[in-house]
């Protein structure tokens, strides 16, 4: 699973040098920071109707829209998916609520 995620990162990287007509993510790039995050909010939005729709099929493509503008964004602040799995890693064992306190103290 994290081997789709480096290639996909590796895509995302080598568009940022695109001509944005060329590209939906070098186009995305070239709008800017604001541009990425509503995507993500859309995005999140219409996962969220898929869920309360039921449909799983719906669900799946939505959040694969959803993670696939997130590493957009990720690329656009020159991190990498790795990153995020890391945090979790280093989350993992931990309550959510332990977790969530340490991030508070």
């Amino acid at each position: 699973m994290s081997d789709t995620l480096e290639k996909l990162a590796a895509v995302l990287e080598a568009r940022k040098g695109s001509d944005p007509d060329s590209s939906y993510v070098a186009g995305l790039y070239a709008k800017g920071l604001d541009a990425i995050l509503k995507k993500i909010g859309e995005e999140a939005t219409e996962t969220v109707m898929a869920a309360k729709d039921g449909d799983a099929e719906k669900i799946v493509h939505e959040v694969a829209d959803l993670w696939f503008h997130t590493l957009v964004l990720l690329a656009s602040q020159g991190l990498k998916p790795q990153d995020v799995l890391q945090e979790l890693e280093r989350r993992f064992g931990l309550s959510g609520l332990e977790e969530k306190a340490r991030r508070l103290s």
